[in-house]
């Protein structure tokens, strides 16, 4: 797609700007964008996902109370020493621990982001079925594991049944 201003160029930035209720759309190239104001503040080349994890971290927790925050002992990594501050600011971690150790506070940003806050994969559609099928038997005898261990021999063989249906269909597709 060509740049709608010069006609020159290709379009590297596409945007949609709603104002009062009006959708319009943007197709513009780099040196357009920049000529007419509508490229991000310092440049696209400044703009990057730690920006954006950034912001979605300011805006984590809206309604805190600061003086609370103020008062309590800085969230901190043990490894590295990362406070939970900076990391909102960089959107980075400094180690591998910070992810345990920031745990708490990234549950509500994971769940605003993604929906969810642990991953449940995507399997395709065409060979999904046994797919899923297989992965219920092994959470259905995991399961079955823990009711065995807890001698909850009813639930555990109810769960069995499970399983055999399941590996029945398995095996007739």
């Amino acid at each position: 797609m060509m740049c709608q201003e010069c006609q020159e160029r290709p379009a590297t930035l596409h945007f949609t700007k709603i104002v009062n209720g009006e959708k319009t759309e943007f197709h513009l190239c780099e040196v357009c964008a920049q000529e007419r104001g509508e490229m991000f503040p310092g440049g696209m080349n400044n703009f990057s996902i730690h920006h954006l994890l950034s912001g979605l971290l300011n805006n984590a927790e809206p309604n805190v109370n600061t003086f609370k925050v103020q008062q309590e002992a800085p969230l901190r990594c043990d490894t590295c020493g990362l406070t939970y501050s900076q990391f909102s600011k960089s959107g980075r971690f400094g180690c591998s621990n910070c992810y345990k150790a920031f745990g708490e506070k990234l549950d509500p940003l994971f769940r605003r982001v993604h929906g969810n806050t642990h991953h449940s994969g995507k399997v395709p559609e065409r060979s999904g079925g046994t797919i899923k099928l297989k992965k219920e038997v092994s959470e259905l005898k995991e399961e079955m594991r823990n009711r065995i261990e807890r001698e909850e021999f009813e639930e555990a063989a109810k769960i069995r049944d499970r399983i055999r249906e399941l590996e029945q269909q398995i095996a007739d597709l």
